[in-house]
């Protein structure tokens, strides 16, 4: 086996990943523990929600292994408390009981995985995959939607206005005429809002628009 890595000391995230896992029981705890670390995986056990509560989430993809019955604070009572407080990670609930309605109560409230106990190895690594790719993309768009922003910010009111209208098929004739501007400012406009977006088509401005909510929302002038 190759990548061993020892379990995560707080506040000690070198790794591009993390794993956390919730479970009351140290022999289960410790077995995903190995299991994950000897793929090279990065984890972070804790024995309880409350415990979990307490940390501090790295700014790094990452997924939890949550075991569904745990004293005190549930794991259905976790996933809810981190989807109050924005921590859209996703979970992966574990039992040793095959509890339907429970299953389903996990899985509409965003679960994205629930295994029995015991699993096959190859399942849990499978999951753990999946939830990881799931959150790397999430962060991605979220990075990517908020260098958008900035750059929609560097537009003029009157450029934001011209985007609003592009995006809602607005020919430059009746862009200039609804802002009551000349047809060559309305394209130069255009063609400024274009360049500093970084758009390269106009479906693709129609795509970075419905991303802002700004689509057919035509901004005050200041």
């Amino acid at each position: 086996m190759t990548g061993r890595k020892v379990a995560a000391k707080p506040g000690d995230f070198s790794n591009d990943s993390i794993v956390f896992i919730v479970d009351d029981d140290p022999t289960v705890r410790g077995a995903i523990c190995s299991l994950l670390m000897s793929v090279g995986q990065q984890v972070q056990p804790f024995e309880s929600a409350t415990d979990l509560l307490k940390f501090s989430l790295p700014a790094i993809p990452s997924c939890l292994v949550l075991d569904i019955r745990l004293p005190g604070l549930s794991g259905l009572d976790l996933q809810a408390e981190l989807a109050d407080a924005g921590h859209p990670i996703p979970i992966i609930f574990i039992t040793g009981h095959g509890d339907i309605p429970m299953s389903v109560r996990a899985m509409k409230a965003g679960a994205l995985d629930f295994l029995t106990k015991p699993f096959r190895d190859q399942d849990l690594l499978d999951a753990v995959t999946r939830a990881l790719e799931r959150d790397r993309k999430r962060r991605k768009i979220e990075e990517d939607t908020r260098d958008l922003r900035a750059r929609y910010l560097t537009l003029t009111a009157r450029e934001q206005q011209v985007m609003a209208l592009v995006t809602e098929g607005l020919l430059n004739k009746q862009i200039a005429s609804r802002l009551e501007i000349s047809q060559v400012t309305a394209k130069i406009h255009r063609g400024k809002v274009m360049r500093k977006l970084a758009a390269k088509s106009l479906a693709d401005l129609v795509i970075m628009a419905e991303t802002l909510g700004v689509r057919g929302k035509l901004p005050q002038e200041t």
